[in-house]
């Protein structure tokens, strides 16, 4: 073992790349913490043992490529679901992407390595390096949040584990915290076996990630009644007009029933274009040429006491034509009048818009979402009132990953309703996008509800506790009581001046140990 270690520290660049592969494995759907905290410990290692900053920074980056490799996989799978693009290109993007991303982690362990004089200041400087670094990537060119470190400590459905302390550091911090549990593994591996604090240190962050497990959070519920859909409309048809009715026949058909309640369908949940005012060909291009007809179906399909949220696209016109479009989503009463509409305003690049599109498109690169003209962004995090029915914080898709902006802090809702299509992201991308919700959810302490076209459409409860969900590729609806909101959390209130607060201490703390101690 010695030998093949010896052998593997020679070659530090390739092994910080598998073990940023390893580090994925904490991730959904394979959830596997303790590899996690074991290659990031392995990472320390080789941040200790780097001879110059420049060495120390590629490790980190070599570290990051490995590590958002594998976990972005399910960026590949989307290049399978269209035809002008071919779909080995998505495994290209994914490298690519992960060449890019993988800066952050290069900047957090240049942070380590300026503090290797001592193995505590190596740890927090480490991870206050990693806190710093994941908020710069959450906001960089308009941002990529997508699975944080800390979603590792995400325990499962009925129990949140470490992500319990959320409210009081926020997600960026909790990532810092599986950096400094992962330290203990290391700092336990180099005092021996011989010595007792080694033993502490290696079971210090096994505790700290299986203690919060025994514990169960309440079960409080609202007045207010759901059913929320789940369909089951796979990519492949999703977009062809031969399937639009009988898509529409199978949302309506499981969304039947009777009195006061809120219908939720998924982000593409509608076709149609609901809103009046479009040149007459754009509702001929869609299944019906009159969209107060298609208003007033969906108001029978819900009940005249009802209330729908669905995804819908808008369009903006200018001189007779769309000139953009708007992802939305729009509520309606039982009479199919429009009470309300949210636009996303975090869209995804090269999905929804074409970025550089003046210098893309004439090398033959769309975007991957159908369509001739790009999307265009909303203002921002918004509540719905609907009334009896409670207040709505929309969060579509891929709009629930960031910290931190999900909320209208003037005007706080009830609950976040999240419609997705995740039918894009094969087998790892939803698991990943679940696990990411419930991180919201117990950040702002409310709710989220999420529906989806495949799946996984779940209730969330403000602890991160999933109380209800329908697997992937099954349709099926959810029926209950919307969960009751908690007191708003310290990082409600802060954002992520908080998890940068900790930041500052933990780097401060570092210097400290470092100057102070050697060896």
């Amino acid at each position: 073992m010695r030998r093949w270690l010896a052998l593997a520290l020679n070659h530090p660049r390739k092994l910080a790349l598998g073990l940023g592969a390893l580090a994925a494995t904490g991730f959904q759907p394979l959830g596997l913490w303790p590899l996690t905290l074991l290659a990031v410990a392995g990472l320390i290692a080789l941040v200790r043992q780097a001879p110059t900053w420049k060495q120390a920074t590629l490790i980190g980056w070599c570290f990051g490529v490995g590590h958002f490799t594998l976990g972005n996989n399910w960026i590949a799978t989307a290049f399978t679901y269209q035809a002008n693009m071919p779909a080995w290109l998505g495994w290209v993007a994914v490298v690519l992407l992960s060449f890019y991303l993988a800066v952050y982690p290069a900047l957090a362990a240049l942070t380590g390595w300026l503090a290797r004089r001592s193995v505590p200041g190596l740890v927090l400087a480490l991870a206050a390096g990693w806190i710093i670094s994941e908020w710069l990537r959450a906001w960089v060119f308009t941002g990529f949040a997508w699975n944080p470190l800390g979603v590792a400590a995400l325990g499962g459905f009925e129990r949140p584990g470490l992500a319990l302390l959320l409210p009081w550091l926020g997600t960026y911090a909790l990532s810092g915290l599986v950096v400094l549990l992962a330290g203990c593994w290391w700092a336990a591996a180099a005092r021996g076996k011989r010595d007792p604090r080694g033993l502490a240190l290696l079971l210090a962050p096994i505790a700290a990630l299986l203690l919060p497990q025994l514990s169960a959070p309440p079960n409080d519920v609202t007045a207010h009644r759901y059913t929320l859909v789940q369909p089951d409309i796979r990519q492949e048809i999703l977009n062809d007009p031969a399937w639009f009715e009988a898509q529409y026949q199978r949302l309506a058909g499981l969304s039947k029933g009777a009195g006061d309640r809120l219908v939720l369908w998924p982000e593409s949940g509608v076709p149609d274009y609901l809103r009046d005012g479009y040149p007459e060909r754009y509702y001929l291009d869609t299944y019906g040429a009159d969209p107060a007809l298609a208003r007033r179906r969906l108001g029978m399909a819900i009940g005249p006491e009802a209330m729908l949220l669905t995804g819908t696209v808008d369009l903006e016109i200018a001189g007779g034509r769309a000139v953009g479009a708007r992802n939305a989503v729009t509520a309606l009463d039982g009479s199919g009048t429009i009470r309300a509409g949210y636009a996303k305003a975090h869209l995804v690049p090269y999905g929804e818009y074409l970025a550089l599109r003046w210098l893309l498109e004439p090398l033959g690169v769309e975007r991957l979402v159908p369509g001739g003209i790009d999307f265009w962004p909303g203002p921002g995090p918004r509540t719905l009132d609907l009334g009896r029915f409670g207040k709505a914080g929309i969060q579509i898709c891929y709009e629930i990953i960031f910290s931190g902006q999900v909320v209208d802090p003037d005007n706080r809702p009830d609950f976040l309703f999240n419609p997705s299509n995740d039918g894009w992201f094969g087998a790892w991308g939803p698991p990943q996008h679940l696990a990411q919700a419930r991180l919201r959810a117990i950040e702002e302490g409310l709710p989220v509800l999420r529906s989806t076209t495949t799946g996984i459409s779940a209730v969330v409860d403000g602890y991160g506790v999933v109380r209800q969900h329908v697997p992937r590729l099954v349709p099926g609806r959810l029926d209950g009581q919307v969960p009751a909101a908690l007191a708003p959390t310290l990082f409600s209130r802060l954002g992520n001046v908080l998890p940068l607060g900790w930041a500052i201490v933990l780097l401060a703390a570092g210097m400290v140990a470092s100057r102070r101690r050697k060896g």
